[in-house]
């Protein structure tokens, strides 16, 4: 049913796109904007695609009563989307990470139970959009943002991220400019509370120099199973976090204790590939086979700051994997010495079924 709705929706737009006269409205060059927007209201990436397809539905049928001489095309399909996105999340509970909802744990071998009743916040596929839509999609960022009041949430999107005027976001919202002006300092507000703010410069991009360098030093130490050496990459008060297990550990020590425990599970020989998400360096870690090759394990997010990784997000969730393209089983050739450029080699894509946490 859901492909079904979402085919539906792509071929109203497409209709649109190809049937209409010179000057028509065309909305088809906004949907990778109005998904990163979702993203950020929603924290789901599947939900975000789900809801521009609903508001690319709602503008087609809506077509004949819009007037450019009232509001543009972008900031008339953002008031859809908006509005779109409070419905959906009318009654839900936020998608937090395993650090929004608890203290640490002290137990490196505490059970891996995976909670798949809780409605996990997701990471965004960089690959899907432009680089300059990736702005202020941090995934610690998007989790903030989910402790707000979804109003609140999406004037300070609307207003920080996307720089719409406060007249725009009022009328966007049927509300007014005092009204936005006040919800945006008390998000603001919320934000520095939680310690996180939407420009935050200290955090290392993906392609920066020194941020790859920690990025590689740390694909060598964990294929290598080598402990003290990823340890030796962490903050002191590095943050490691596993949804759809509600675990999470602070501290370089406990995250080595944990990933010592993963390695004595799982052996040496692992496999990673580099890619991002959330406009923040990522990893597939793929583990070895006892049959030979290797099988998807985690998709890792990292946040760095200062030449150390400060935060690990991993996720195991078979949904999260497949909005990243991966593939489930890898065959890695480092007959070539270790080239990251011949580092693996596709053999076969398969439909990865919903299971347990690996470990």
């Amino acid at each position: 049913m859901e492909g079904e709705c979402r085919g539906a929706a792509a071929g109203a737009s497409r209709a649109l796109s190809s049937s209409c006269h010179a000057g028509a409205v065309d909305f088809e060059p906004y949907r990778a904007e109005l998904v990163a927007y979702c993203y950020r209201m929603l924290g789901s990436f599947h939900e975000a695609e789900d809801q521009v397809q609903e508001t690319m539905l709602r503008a087609w049928k809506a077509r004949d009563r819009y007037d450019a001489g009232r509001a543009s095309l972008r900031t008339w399909l953002y008031r859809i989307a908006t509005n779109v996105c409070l419905t959906a999340l009318e009654g839900r509970a936020r998608r937090p990470l395993p650090s929004g909802l608890g203290a640490p744990s002290d137990d490196p071998g505490a059970p891996l139970a995976p909670a798949f009743g809780v409605p996990w916040l997701q990471p965004f596929p960089d690959a899907r959009v432009e680089l300059g839509l990736r702005a202020d999609l941090r995934l610690a960022l998007v989790a903030a943002m989910q402790t707000l009041p979804p109003r609140q949430r999406a004037v300070l999107v609307l207003r920080e991220v996307l720089e719409f005027s406060a007249a725009e976001v009022a009328v966007q919202l049927g509300t007014t400019v005092p009204a936005v002006n006040s919800a945006l300092q008390r998000a603001r507000a919320a934000l520095a509370a939680a310690g996180e703010a939407v420009d935050a410069g200290e955090v290392g991009e993906p392609e920066d120099p020194k941020v790859r360098e920690v990025i590689e030093r740390y694909m060598r130490a964990f294929e290598r199973a080598d402990v003290p050496a990823l340890v030796r990459l962490l903050t002191d008060d590095a943050v490691l976090e596993m949804p759809p297990v509600p675990l999470w550990y602070r501290g370089s020590h406990d995250y080595g204790l944990f990933m010592r425990r993963v390695f004595e599970m799982r052996g040496t020989g692992w496999g990673l590939t580099r890619l991002t998400a959330n406009g923040q360096p990522a990893l597939a870690a793929y583990a070895p086979e006892p049959g030979g090759g290797h099988r998807l394990h985690t998709l890792q997010v990292f946040t760095v700051t200062g030449g150390r990784v400060a935060r690990n997000v991993v996720f195991a969730d078979p949904a999260v994997f497949e909005a990243f393209g991966l593939s489930q089983e890898i065959l890695f050739d480092r007959s070539d010495g270790g080239d990251e450029s011949g580092r693996c080699r596709r053999y076969v894509r398969v439909t990865i079924e919903r299971e347990g946490h690996p470990t």
